[in-house]
């Protein structure tokens, strides 16, 4: 039970993938569902959440007080090393035991947040950069549940923007952006 999380990190970002190598170097500075972030910016963020997520799997500190730039060589190809790397560090046996120094939540959140974040900003670079996404539905419904718990914490921090009050008739994905305040039918123009 320890390390049930990593299967759904890997299937979150095996979903994310093809939506990062399928981003275009003139793409890079469209806006995106994020206001604060173009292309650029919030795939740096992306895999500076990959890589510094590695490390608090095994109980080690992130530093996100600046995001370095990924995004040169063949960073694409780089995205899927990283997210394998991230998915073998949550597999660790004791990955999801106790609290994490790095962030002072239960470790078990913090694996949460960090196949949250492959699924919401999968999604946001595929709607900028104009293609599909299909979620994971095993992550997607794991996310729902804890998103919806970790909402008012994470509106507080600046996380989540305000909640968009879904219709009746809205997906458990739909939900999902909605709760994080992201509006389903966004376009870049």
């Amino acid at each position: 039970m320890a390390n049930a999380l990593s299967p759904l990190i890997d299937s979150a970002a095996r979903a994310t993938d093809p939506v990062i190598s399928g981003i275009k170097d003139e793409q890079l500075s469209r806006p995106t569902p994020c206001a604060e972030y173009d292309v650029r910016a919030l795939l740096n963020h992306l895999f500076h959440v990959v890589v510094s997520f590695q490390a608090l799997a095994a109980r080690g500190t992130a530093d996100f007080s600046t995001t370095p730039d990924y995004l040169e060589g063949d960073w694409r190809s780089r995205f899927g090393d990283e997210t394998v790397k991230l998915a073998e560090a949550w597999s660790a046996p004791d990955a999801l035991e106790g609290v994490s120094q790095g962030m002072g939540l239960p470790q078990r959140t913090v694996a949460y947040m960090v196949m949250g974040d492959l699924v919401i900003h999968g999604w946001d670079l595929a709607r900028a950069t104009g293609q599909d996404y299909r979620p994971d539905p095993a992550a997607l419904g794991e996310v729902g549940p804890e998103f919806e718990e970790m909402a008012p914490m994470a509106r507080k921090a600046g996380v989540f923007g305000e909640e968009i009050p879904p219709p009746p008739e809205a997906t458990p994905f739909e939900r999902l952006l909605m709760l994080t305040g992201r509006d389903p039918g966004w376009s870049p123009s």
